[in-house]
């Protein structure tokens, strides 16, 4: 396997990132997973604007660099016709503490995978040990840090289902633990805003565009919905129940699928 690192390709068994680089010792950086289907790389315009808009966020210059043809050329190298990429962007080496360097040099690390068969309708669980801050900058960041996520993950395996519905600060429904999540509730399909502590994500704007709507949803008006499902750069997933009621039906992400899901 080939990867991506800093300017040019190199053996998966050779690359190495300094042990000083604060992605890797704070958590500093950013990351964009994005899906290639016939050897294209899936709204690659969008995930380089997110990439750019949470550069700033950060205050981590981006290098003037070609992502785009990094990435194609990640691929190509390792004849990805049906895939995964993950690009990994760091601020770089830097002393002790933690107020970022002056002049950063930034880590690239792009590395490549086959997609994974399709999941099966997912069973969620909320997660009462964490909460997504809604009030923080970086919810709407995709950073390296994934705690939060990682501990309500954690807390769902413990219950037995596949992801946790993540609540804010004021027991909104945001996301789950790894997906943008929509609910279709009285007969109208909506997702929580962004300023409920919810990453714009890239697939989840392909859903607003076919006509969903954004607005707050309590946990009291998800367990009434109709149906649910969750998206992310891979694609859509059905979900088979929330907190082990069975939802009835599957034919909005079915007929969703059909008309974004790898366009």
């Amino acid at each position: 396997m080939k990867l991506w690192l800093g300017t040019g390709l190199v053996e998966e068994d050779v690359a190495g990132v300094s042990p000083l680089d604060r992605g890797f010792t704070l958590g500093d950086g950013l990351f964009e997973t994005l899906r290639v289907k016939g050897g294209r790389v899936l709204r690659l315009d969008a995930h380089l604007a997110r990439l750019a808009a949470g550069a700033r966020v950060l205050g981590l210059p981006l290098p003037a660099f070609d992502f785009a043809g990094a990435l194609r050329a990640t691929a190509q190298a390792n004849t990805l016709a049906e895939g995964v990429l993950r690009l990994t962007l760091t601020r770089g080496t830097g002393p002790r503490g933690v107020l970022p360097p002056a002049h950063p040099a930034p880590t690239l690390v792009i590395t490549a995978a086959p997609l994974a068969p399709p999941a099966p309708p997912a069973r969620l669980s909320v997660a009462e040990g964490t909460r997504r801050n809604d009030r923080s900058p970086l919810a709407r960041v995709k950073s390296l840090n994934y705690l939060d996520n990682i501990l309500a993950r954690q807390e769902a395996a413990g219950r037995g289902t596949d992801d946790a519905v993540l609540l804010n600060t004021r027991d909104r429904v945001a996301e789950t633990s790894i997906a943008n999540l929509f609910a279709v509730l009285g007969g109208e399909l909506v997702t929580p805003p962004v300023s409920d502590g919810v990453l714009p994500g890239v697939m989840r704007a392909a859903v607003l565009a076919e006509g969903a709507r954004e607005r707050s949803i309590t946990p009291a008006e998800l367990a009434t919905a109709s149906e649910i499902f969750l998206t992310s750069a891979l694609g859509l997933r059905s979900v088979r129940s929330l907190r082990g009621r069975e939802l009835p039906g599957f034919s909005v992400a079915e007929h969703l699928r059909t008309r974004i899901d790898g366009a």
